[in-house]
């Protein structure tokens, strides 16, 4: 822990950046340590860090103001290398530099301009725009994996679980399949019609007239009936039907015999 004069400092620059927030910064001390502050830098629009979430960490001295912190970088960004210290005027590289009236919000302030810069210094890296762009474009996932990150910046956390549900731009949010057609139900008297008619269909097709073998006398063909007459009877022609016709001739012969004789013998 620093000094009186470095705590009190510090606390009181904490309750300022709360108050009047910094634009595309943000910086929360750790939670266990007032030396140790974790900042994020917001990519400038227009720029090869457009839309970057870029974490790093401020390490202030017990001297604090009076003499200038550690600064360094932790997201893979392009233009610093990662997790190196960096050299610049309001860092511990040049401490002859350094102004005990600067604040943190005038360090990350000088950082964020002195990123969009291409002067090389130590900690600098080269890398061309497309590498910029893209890293610009994974920070803020790559900086979800840190433990540290998720807990000072759950806004940030908020962000990336947002973008993971919403469609890409320029794409169309999948519809729901619309649900199946439910086949109309036809009334119940035509159901029990195509019922009926089912059932029908199988009897009508065996009562079909079969085929008759060559040779068969052919079936007679009989007139319909007009409304209200009544068929005769007919006696089938041949067969059984004809045997039963013979013997009942002969039957009534025999009783027109009988009766005959019976009446001569009255005669008598």
């Amino acid at each position: 822990m620093g000094s009186k004069a470095c705590i009190a400092r510090l606390q009181k620059e904490y309750k300022a950046i709360l108050k009047e927030p910094v634009p595309q910064i943000t910086a929360h001390p750790a939670p266990n340590n007032l030396l140790d502050w974790h900042y994020v830098l917001e990519g400038p629009k227009d720029s090869d860090f457009e839309g970057g979430c870029y974490h790093g960490k401020v390490t202030f001295p017990h001297e604090y103001p009076f003499k200038p912190p550690a600064i360094v970088m932790l997201t893979p960004n392009g233009r610093f290398a990662p997790n190196t210290k960096l050299c610049l005027s309001m860092s511990n590289f040049h401490p002859e530099s350094w102004n005990p009236l600067w604040s943190v919000s005038t360090i990350l302030t000088g950082l964020l301009s002195f990123m969009l810069e291409t002067q090389h210094t130590t900690g600098a890296i080269s890398s061309t725009k497309e590498e910029k762009r893209r890293l610009a474009r994974q920070s803020l996932a790559y900086n979800a994996r840190n433990p540290t990150f998720r807990k000072l910046f759950p806004e940030w956390i908020k962000k990336l679980e947002d973008a993971a549900v919403m469609p890409a731009p320029g794409s169309h949010p999948q519809q729901p399949p619309p649900p199946p057609l439910q086949q109309q139900q036809p009334p119940p008297q035509q159901q029990q019609d195509k019922q009926q008619q089912q059932v029908d269909a199988p009897q009508a097709k065996g009562q079909q007239a079969q085929p008759q073998p060559a040779g068969a006398p052919a079936a007679p063909q009989v007139a319909p009936l007009a409304a209200g007459a009544v068929p005769a009877a007919r006696l089938p022609q041949g067969g059984v039907g004809g045997q039963w016709s013979s013997y009942a001739l002969g039957a009534a012969a025999v009783v027109a015999a009988a009766a005959a004789a019976t009446a001569m013998l009255t005669l008598d």
